[in-house]
């Protein structure tokens, strides 16, 4: 993955495939390399931008704190990195926040966007607060969550819906984090914490497709409502699982790929 200097930081950046300009906003605690079965399918159809957050994978963590909106001039200049004046931007939990902020920040450059479990805000709700989890010992803080990303997820339902259990492996801990990754995930919550777009959301003029889980504890379907009530002609869906819908419903990738193909 090349890495290039952007907004005063080193990121690394990925760019695969070829066709429509896609913008791809990974979630929170993740490396891109975790999300690159996704990354392929739309890689099939999009020339795909994606990028690793500060401190993940080969990008680089600043000393201190930053903003949503920090991350937000990340985007910009990877845009700018790829030549690229406008694009689609597919968002996904915590990168369905740093989509929208971007969005209500720079409307100009987003031809059509795709909110995938996430929030707000404000008085659209907020994400559950997960920095919550990070002083819990590990065995109480992976039972929580997985009922967060499946409020269905128990022992019981994985014996009926060994899928499931699949899915849910791919959420375990991966063991306890070094020094470098546990900063970059603290500075990556307090981010999240602070994320705030209700107000702005109206500025979004593009087309926009907001996703949920039915029995999603992180982002909850209401948050999803909020969302669009907040949108000019954006269209909500909700899908049969949780906080990972997309790898649970075999309609919605489906579903996905549709919307941000239309109006080529």
């Amino acid at each position: 993955m090349p890495v290039s200097e952007v907004n005063g930081v080193e990121l690394s950046w990925e760019r695969i495939g070829s066709g429509l300009r896609l913008l791809f906003c990974n979630g929170s605690g993740r490396a891109l390399a975790d999300a690159m079965p996704m990354l392929e399918f739309l890689a099939g159809e999009f020339d795909l931008l994606a990028w690793d957050y500060r401190g993940f994978g080969q990008s680089a963590l600043p000393g201190g704190s930053y903003t949503m909106a920090d991350l937000a001039g990340d985007v910009d200049g990877l845009l700018d990195v790829a030549g690229w004046d406008a694009c689609r931007v597919v968002g996904i939990s915590f990168g369905g926040m740093v989509a929208q902020e971007y969005t209500v920040t720079n409307p100009e450059r987003v031809e059509r966007l795709a909110l995938l479990c996430t929030s707000s805000g404000g008085e659209g709700g907020s994400s559950y607060p997960l920095q919550d989890l990070l002083g819990l010992e590990e065995e109480e803080r992976t039972a929580i969550g997985l009922k967060l990303v499946d409020s269905r997820w128990d022992e019981h339902w994985f014996d009926g819906h060994p899928s499931d259990r699949a899915v849910a492996e791919r959420f375990a801990p991966k063991g306890p984090p070094g020094p470098g990754e546990a900063a970059a995930h603290r500075a990556q919550l307090e981010a999240r914490a602070g994320h705030d777009v209700w107000e702005r959301l109206p500025a979004v003029t593009c087309p926009t497709l907001v996703a949920c889980g039915r029995y999603d504890g992180i982002a909850p379907v209401e948050n999803s409502r909020a969302i669009v009530s907040r949108i000019p002609g954006a269209q909500l869906r909700n899908y049969e699982g949780g906080h990972a819908f997309l790898l649970q419903d075999a309609a919605a990738m489906g579903d996905l790929r549709t919307f941000l193909l239309e109006g080529e």
